[in-house]
């Protein structure tokens, strides 16, 4: 069973936002070369030098430039301005009791998109508007960014509100999967999820418009399959509708965080 320990490396809604690569932008290659005759020794190769003087900005993976962001929301001041109220504690053994329902009833047939949901989620997102990594760089970036960004607030709130899970006070809902190493209040995956599509929406065109309630719908999805797994109550997933609100209307005030404005810009652009 020592197996399972690597269990706790899962850090949960963090692969949100930085696996990345089950999406199809940040696993990278693997090229075995020969230990006798390495590529370098051909000839010719070892001569040639390219004029390029820095990194270039395409060749940034969405989950790393996502960090670039981060810190240029992070020094802002206008995140700390957010509140979010405190959980709905009168209503605790209610919402365990629709949690036990949930499990009951709708669990089994839940998991197999809880399980796929765990680590990320944002293919999820992709494949709803067809889009890779390759085909929208910046749409995908978009994504990942307003995902860590997500993740970074909510942190914030979990640790203020110290709300335990579920599980911890009702045992016998035993999620299906490791509970994450953090607070319930608000839901990560529903802030993130949230935010995610907000933020799409501001990307895809007119002729996609009529699509923007189906990323709303998902992204709902996503946030009550937690409940069913025993993870989050329905008070967390509303926290986190709203937080995504408050987080969005920073975002897209472009003084706040310019580069992001140009992000949805370059974004926009990829879209006919």
């Amino acid at each position: 069973m020592a197996g399972n320990a690597g269990n706790a490396g899962n850090a949960g809604n963090a692969g949100n936002a930085g696996n990345v690569g089950n999406a199809g932008s940040g696993g990278g290659w693997i090229f075995p070369d020969r230990v006798d005759l390495p590529f370098i020794t051909e000839p010719g190769v070892s001569t040639y030098r390219t004029t390029v003087t820095e990194f270039p900005d395409r060749s940034w993976t969405a989950d790393w430039f996502a960090w670039r962001l981060l810190a240029e929301f992070a020094i802002n001041d206008g995140w700390s301005t957010i509140t979010v109220a405190q959980p709905n504690y009168a209503s605790t053994g209610a919402e365990i009791d629709t949690l036990v329902t949930m499990a009951k009833d709708e669990r089994a047939d839940a998991l197999g998109e809880i399980f796929a949901q765990n680590d990320e989620f944002l293919s999820y997102f992709m494949a709803l508007l067809n889009v890779t990594p390759s085909s929208h760089p910046s749409t995908c970036r978009v994504m990942t960014t307003a995902s860590l960004i997500a993740l970074h607030v909510v942190m914030y709130w979990k640790a203020y509100y110290k709300r335990p899970r579920p599980s911890q006070i009702c045992p016998a809902l035993l999620p299906p999967i490791q509970v994450p190493g953090h607070a319930s209040y608000p839901s990560g995956h529903s802030t993130q999820a949230h935010l995610v599509a907000l933020c799409l929406k501001l990307v895809i065109p007119a002729s996609v418009q009529p699509m923007a309630n189906d990323l709303t719908v998902l992204a709902d999805r996503i946030a009550r399959n937690r409940e069913i797994a025993g993870l989050h109550y329905p008070n967390d997933t509303n926290a986190g509708v709203q937080l995504a609100d408050d987080i969005y209307n920073i975002l897209i005030d472009q003084t706040s965080v310019p580069s992001f404005a140009d992000l949805i810009e370059a974004a926009q652009d990829e879209w006919p």
